[in-house]
């Protein structure tokens, strides 16, 4: 790595903190500005029940000092606190735990919407206009016409409900089939989309045409020169689908049951849990910067001539 890319890397980090920064202050001043408190709907609490409970964690002190210690306790321990409505666990362990099941669960429908997405829309730019050609644009159309959480409900109703083939719960690995492929189906579709419309691109460059004019084979005019360079536009898409398959699947984890960190972030909202809001929120921001980097710095290694500012 040379010093040009170094210096872009750390500014790269540098900014990726701030953001992540940004977005906790946000975050925290915002949900306590919210009307309420975690202990406000708890059965049989009195006031002055929920006053102790206040005072065990923390809440009952001002809203910077608690904001202050927060992020002490992040960077100095990496300590989310512990879970007000799990009690006995903590934020760290809880999202780890989701994570496990998440992350599993993005990289897989990543991988398959990526490859499958690659090799129809190649497919689609090298029959251009032919019945291949159209019947992959309106597949593709469609599934990126379709949100997900109906993608989902009509495969749980055809697949594990009419037909029962795989379970309707993501708790098992064979009930991880239907969530893998709801969060595929639309990735998928727009990779197909965006590398047909690249590969078009890229084989009506001069370049192109000067290699056929030297008579280099087909094959080697596609995957030496047209497929490299068409895959440009789609890393710039798969830094953001990841995060955006992890982060986005709480619909369909809420769907399929899947005990993922969706499914916890949609809990924790619903029953006011302030430190597991705030770990998911964290931990999610992070992981949407972080491939948003990774994605710039791969554009060097696929293209030299782009330059990193």
């Amino acid at each position: 790595m040379n010093s040009k890319m170094l210096g872009y890397v750390v500014k790269r980090l540098l900014l990726a903190v701030l953001t992540v920064l940004l977005i906790c202050t946000i975050t925290f001043f915002v949900m306590h500005a919210v009307p309420g408190g975690p202990f406000v709907g708890e059965k049989a609490t009195t006031p002055a029940v929920q006053a102790a409970m206040e005072a065990k964690y923390g809440l009952d002190k001002p809203l910077a000092e608690q904001y202050f210690t927060y992020l002490k306790d992040i960077v100095t321990k990496f300590d989310f606190g512990p879970s007000l409505k799990q009690r006995g666990r903590s934020v760290k362990d809880i999202i780890f735990d989701g994570m496990r099941t998440s992350l599993k669960l993005g990289l897989i429908a990543a991988a398959i919407s990526t490859l499958i997405g690659v090799v129809l829309g190649a497919v689609a730019a090298l029959r251009r206009n032919k019945l291949i050609d159209r019947i992959i644009m309106v597949i593709t159309t469609a599934f990126v016409s379709m949100p997900s959480f109906i993608m989902g409900s009509l495969l749980l109703i055809v697949f594990a409900i009419k037909f029962p083939m795989v379970p309707a719960n993501g708790t098992t690995s064979a009930g991880l089939i239907l969530p893998v492929v709801t969060l595929a189906l639309y990735p998928m579709a727009y990779i197909t989309r965006l590398m047909r419309s690249s590969m078009l691109d890229v084989l009506g460059q001069d370049y192109i045409r000067t290699a056929r004019a030297k008579g280099v084979s087909g094959m080697r005019i596609i995957f030496g020169h047209a497929l490299k360079n068409s895959l440009i536009p789609v890393l710039t898409y798969l830094g953001p689908m990841l995060a955006y398959i992890v982060t986005g699947s709480l619909v369909v984890e809420r769907i399929f049951a899947v005990p993922g960190i969706g499914r916890q972030f949609v809990s924790s909202i619903t029953n006011r849990d302030y430190p597991m809001i705030m770990g998911t929120t964290i931990v999610l921001a992070s992981l949407i910067v972080i491939m948003n980097l990774v994605t710039d710095i791969l554009y060097k290694v696929v293209d030299p001539r782009i330059t990193l500012d």
